[in-house]
């Protein structure tokens, strides 16, 4: 199964300020989810993100804050717990008023949490054994498709974030690349936006 653009939700999570300086491979980690960033903008797809504690770790880098549709402020690991959800699936709508040909209520099926209108969620960031892992853990659980960007992930330490990457493929999540996906969103170089994106990549 490719990544399809129009199904697709950017998350972003925690790539802090005072975090990132102790992540293993940090800079190249931090540019690979700009990079993301910036082609979901060309691609339209929306993008959220999160900050850890941010009146400790202060907020995501600035300019990856801007490409942002709306970034969350959160105190639990998982961004899940705190109104990420809401944002990746729409709301339940409420049942019309019925008409004589209407079924009775008792016998109608209850309503179910609605598919997410793009229920490919795209997720990366830090740390990948904690936050990361947990809120892609809880997306699974609410049973969307979830796929992580390995190398705009990282841990303080390689050893842990590997364990999170066994562990996120054990559980159903796909793990790819920033080009995997920038270039399954295109599909083919004659894509309007192919000669910009290949610039970001290079």
């Amino acid at each position: 199964m490719l990544l399809d653009a129009d199904d697709s939700q950017l998350v972003l999570i925690d790539y802090q300020e005072k975090l990132m300086p102790a992540i293993f491979e940090g800079p190249q980690v931090l540019a690979n989810a700009v990079k993301l960033a910036k082609i979901a903008n060309m691609m339209q797809v929306p993008v959220w993100a999160t900050e850890q504690n941010p009146s400790r770790l202060g907020p995501n880098a600035p300019y990856l804050r801007a490409l942002c549709n709306r970034t969350f402020a959160k105190m639990s690991f998982s961004a899940a717990e705190e109104g990420l959800i809401d944002v990746l699936r729409p709301p339940v709508r409420k049942q019309q008023g019925g008409n004589a040909r209407s079924m009775p209520k008792h016998l109608q099926k209850p309503q179910e949490a609605p598919e997410p209108e793009r229920p490919s969620i795209i997720i990366a960031g830090c740390e990948a054994h904690v936050c990361l892992m947990q809120t892609a853990l809880q997306l699974l659980e609410e049973e969307m498709e979830v796929w992580v960007v390995t190398d705009a992930c990282s841990s303080r330490s390689e050893r842990n974030r590997d364990a999170a990457f066994d562990r996120l493929a054990g559980s159903g999540a796909e793990l790819v690349t920033t080009e995997m996906v920038a270039f399954e969103w295109l599909r083919s170089c004659e894509h309007p936006a192919f000669k910009q994106m290949l610039e970001l990549i290079k």
